[in-house]
């Protein structure tokens, strides 16, 4: 089956950010774009309102991806577009289309004054739950936001890409994920940032900060695993640009500061079959709050 980028629509000023980053994403990839409207019924109290029954409701989600879809394919000419109408629950809807999807991409709102998202109940659920990567795009993300500043100090789609960012855990360096990374970058023509946070093991806790020479080891020490990690993946993708970051401290505060020049912050979540629910991870999560780029999180086992 083709796969598609696909993005949720509710009409929204975020869920029209994120199409207008899926279509360019969409375009980078040469796929097609789904633009997916899912509306929940309406309780049947409600329904025969006149105001906000099933006719009015039907009229809005009809129209919403129509006039998106118009939009994206006269903005962006060599994209096939097409549209899809699902009920139900948002969360669970857009989770079940992402499997077919290359990638699913949501909308999510700016913190005002402070750069990072606010990612309500619906992407928090797709995040969770949906077995393709997930990005999430600011309301006041543009493309020019993902590109190097031209010799005047104004970015624009003509200049190149921002380095992408990779959060990796070297104890865990999951496939997926960092072939993931190393893709997006080669397909922007950009930069890998790789950014590892560390801290000593708990019976050296006490110890490190007060020994100049044990912090220095550890610190060797996790440089070392981060290179080995990415060794055969530099040899794979050797026309990617590597750059290695490993710093002591907490790695969320790291990747969200590299967020700042970044095109694309990738991350992962590990998939948990667990009776207590699906579970992003705190470091997933953070990221997620605090970034000011795009974030995909890649679900892996």
């Amino acid at each position: 089956m083709l796969r598609t980028i696909t993005v949720g629509l509710d009409g929204s000023r975020e869920s029209r950010a994120a199409a207008e980053w899926a279509a360019r994403e969409a375009q980078l990839r040469d796929l097609p774009l789904k633009i997916v409207h899912v509306w929940e019924p309406v309780p049947e109290p409600m329904a025969q309102a006149p105001l906000l029954g099933t006719e009015t409701q039907q009229h809005w989600t009809e129209r919403i991806p129509r006039e998106a879809a118009e939009g994206i394919s006269l903005r962006h000419p060599g994209v096939e577009v097409i549209s899809e109408q699902l009920s139900g629950h948002p969360g669970d809807a857009l989770a079940e289309t992402a499997k077919s999807a290359e990638l699913l991409v949501l909308g999510s709102r700016g913190l005002s004054g402070i750069g990072g998202f606010m990612v309500g109940s619906v992407g928090l659920s797709a995040v969770a739950h949906a077995d393709r990567p997930v990005v999430l795009v600011r309301a006041m993300e543009v493309a020019a936001d993902e590109h190097e500043p031209d010799p005047v100090g104004i970015p624009s789609a003509a200049t190149p890409f921002l380095p992408v960012v990779l959060g990796l855990d070297v104890e865990h360096p999951d496939e997926t994920l960092i072939e993931f990374a190393f893709a997006a970058a080669l397909l922007r023509e950009t930069s890998l940032r790789v950014v590892h946070g560390w801290n000593p093991p708990p019976y050296y806790a006490y110890g490190a900060p007060a020994n100049p020479a044990l912090h220095e080891a550890l610190a060797l020490n996790d440089a070392e695993a981060l290179a080995e990690a990415l060794r055969p993946w530099r040899q794979k993708y050797p026309d990617v640009e590597v750059v290695e970051v490993s710093r002591y401290g907490s790695a969320a505060v790291h990747v969200v500061e590299a967020s700042r020049e970044s095109s694309l912050v990738v991350v992962g979540r590990r998939i948990r079959r667990s009776p207590f629910g699906a579970h992003i991870g705190h470091v997933t999560q953070a990221v997620l709050h605090h970034s000011t780029a795009p974030v995909a999180v890649v679900p892996h086992s």
